[in-house]
């Protein structure tokens, strides 16, 4: 099967009219570009300037994104994202930023627009495949667990930073990951704040394949998604709701991430912790 392209960025469109934040310069560039092709659908992280960190307008707008997908189907979704990244997961600059007093009510915004993210990508009709070529810290790695499939390439990478920074595990960290590669080794990855690279990723299952080159992760993901895509809706349809995890089960325990780090997020430790990652010594 040929590799195809990823479509030029003028194929791709706003998934929103409002769907953008100012960047330099007083330009608005929206946040989630999507692209549609052949009965596949790619769904496009554009925050590049802040390597798709996750703030509250750019995952209300991918959730909206995800409900129009839903909404309307196609035989498979690609998920990627712009920029040398594919996310930083919550943008601790924009936490710090927010009064302390503050951070419970900003935190709840952000985990829990990213829990109903996740959920929504469980619930989808339709393959899903994450496309990684980077970057993945923080709670952005409930993106790529919550894909069915997740590809990536010799520069993509998992770290979770929680215990670094003083932050209290979100994104599936402790919902998802252990059954993807094992409580224990889940546990020490984050006790330790372990960067677990792409052959390792790639042997513990947390991507499924590898591209020769950052390049190719596109592609490949491109290749993969025609695959499923040209498949057997029906089998198809029943792999998908027999080998998903289950829904209700991720949804108890991403509600549990979510109330711990509410707990933790307007801590002194948090405070601190986050002025130590950001270089602020004056905090």
């Amino acid at each position: 099967m040929t590799i195809r392209a990823i479509a030029p960025r003028a194929a791709w469109h706003a998934t929103r009219p409002d769907d953008g934040l100012t960047r330099t310069g007083g330009l608005t560039e929206p946040l989630i570009l999507r692209h549609d092709s052949d009965g596949i659908v790619e769904l496009r992280l554009n925050r590049p300037d802040r390597h798709n960190a996750l703030v509250p307008a750019l995952l209300v707008s991918l959730e909206a994104a995800l409900v129009a997908v839903a909404d309307d189907p196609p035989r498979a979704l690609i998920l990627s994202a712009a920029g040398r990244s594919f996310s930083s997961g919550g943008d601790v600059q924009a936490f710090y930023d927010v009064a302390q007093h503050e951070r419970r009510t900003y935190a709840k915004r952000v985990v829990g627009s990213l829990n109903r993210v996740i959920l929504a990508l469980l619930n989808l009709p339709c393959p899903t495949v994450a496309a990684v070529h980077a970057l993945v810290t923080g709670g952005s790695v409930g993106l790529a667990l919550a894909c069915d499939i997740a590809v990536g390439g010799p520069r993509t990478s998992f770290a979770p930073w929680y215990t670094a920074v003083g932050f209290s595990p979100d994104g599936g960290w402790t919902a998802l990951m252990p059954d993807r590669i094992g409580r224990a080794r889940a546990m020490e990855v984050q006790l330790l704040n372990q960067r677990l690279d792409a052959e390792e990723a790639l042997r513990l299952g947390l991507l499924q394949q590898l591209a020769p080159d950052t390049e190719g992760v596109g592609p490949l993901a491109h290749q993969l998604a025609a695959q499923v895509a040209a498949a057997k809706p029906g089998s198809v349809r029943h792999t998908l709701t027999l080998m998903r995890p289950d829904v209700d089960a991720v949804g108890r325990g991403l509600a549990a991430e979510l109330a711990h780090f509410l707990a933790q997020i307007d801590t002194d430790e948090a405070d601190h912790g986050m002025a130590d990652f950001l270089g602020i010594t004056d905090a």
